[in-house]
């Protein structure tokens, strides 16, 4: 008998996914979550069934959201780090000499600890010295933080259960207000092909709170078929968003990759009613 983990891109594409055995199941207090050894991307972490991180490919996701804020910051001392329960972006964000301290919230303490027991390739760094831990709720946490972040990496699953509220006017408001002042913040903001009612809303609702906001893609083959999208928006005028910096040994993010992912194909802009 085969076993395949099926999930929807929009009502009407799925995409499915060959599994040869589940590693793991358990319920949190917040949501349904397994580990399966795929056929084609070997292990995967997935949340209510939709797939978080797989080992084959997750550096691309974990190394976009992470590198092009960091190398547009001119010093990204202080990091505050949404979700990311499995520990890649902080992985990546350590890799950065100039952070002193990554301040790390994620809701679900059993994301963690799952992640450290099934994906040590990227759990390994949360145990690093500079990473502060924080068990709560990330909306609420940053409600309570005024100018203390030169970046804020919104690194959280879909916009349902938990993380809903991530996407959200108010939520963006408050972090732009946890920011200093050339403070940038990125979020995951999923395919715009198959999700363009969301991606304008979260563009949207980030530009009433910062007066620069710039879409980059990078293609994630876990994730979709389809480019995945990310928000950059930054607190103060930002007219050049090429890198500051290099990292060596990565694989994927490069300074090129980095200037063309700001690249938006004009049936996106159209499509997003966006102009940039």
């Amino acid at each position: 008998m085969e076993l395949w983990l099926t999930e929807r891109e929009t009502d009407h594409v799925l995409t499915k996914c060959r599994i040869d055995r589940t590693l793991y199941q358990g319920r949190s207090k917040y949501q349904h979550v397994a580990v399966v050894e795929s056929r084609e991307y070997g292990r995967m972490l997935v949340l209510d069934g939709i797939v978080q991180t797989s080992i084959r490919d997750e550096f691309i996701y974990h190394e976009m959201i992470a590198h092009v804020p960091l190398t547009i910051h001119p010093r990204p001392e202080k990091v505050l780090v949404i979700g990311a329960g499995d520990g890649g972006t902080i992985r990546e964000v350590l890799k950065h000499p100039e952070v002193k301290r990554v301040c790390h919230v994620e809701i679900d303490e059993m994301v963690i600890e799952v992640s450290r027991q099934y994906f040590p390739e990227l759990a390994g760094m949360l145990d690093d010295p500079r990473v502060e831990q924080h068990i709560t709720d990330g909306i609420q946490y940053v409600k309570e933080q005024t100018a203390a972040f030169d970046a804020i990496i919104i690194d959280s699953s879909d916009p349902l259960g938990p993380a809903e509220g991530l996407f959200t006017e108010a939520f963006y408001g408050d972090a732009a207000k946890a920011l200093k002042p050339d403070g940038i913040m990125v979020v995951q903001a999923g395919p715009p092909f198959y999700l363009p009612k969301l991606i304008r809303s979260i563009y949207r609702a980030i530009e009433k709170s910062f007066p620069t906001v710039r879409l980059y893609f990078a293609s994630i083959p876990t994730y979709s078929a389809a480019p995945y999208a990310f928000v950059l928006a930054s607190r103060r005028p930002l007219d050049d968003i090429a890198p500051r910096r290099e990292l060596a040994n990565l694989r994927y993010w490069t300074p090129e990759i980095h200037r063309a992912a700001f690249l938006v194909p004009p049936f996106l802009k159209e499509m997003l009613e966006i102009d940039g």
